[in-house]
């Protein structure tokens, strides 16, 4: 199957786009296409752009939070405390009940 079956191909250009690691990733639009602004690097998966004197910063990657972690964003150090001293209280009730055996 070539083009005279399948009609002329459609024009193209080739866009060099540069990573912040050195990385060129060459690839091809149509003409009439729009160019996108930034494309991920193959070979080490940042972003990349069309600048080579400019290429984008690596994105910041958050480390992982524990669940602990979010709940100290949610809570002070003194909402923390009244919580537990809360739940201590309760535990010690159903201890007293005999609810509990330690």
């Amino acid at each position: 199957m070539g083009e005279a079956e399948r009609g002329d191909t459609a024009p193209r250009q080739r866009v060099v786009f540069f990573c912040a690691n050195g990385h060129e990733t060459a690839t091809v639009f149509a003409v009439e296409a729009a160019v996108p602004e930034a494309w991920d690097c193959p070979r080490c998966g940042l972003p990349t752009s069309t600048d080579v004197n400019n290429p984008p910063p690596p994105t910041k990657i958050e480390p992982y939070k524990t669940h602990l972690a979010y709940v100290k964003e949610r809570r002070s150090e003194q909402e923390a405390a009244e919580i537990l001293d809360e739940a201590l209280q309760k535990l010690r009730a159903r201890r007293a009940r005999g609810e509990i055996i330690f």
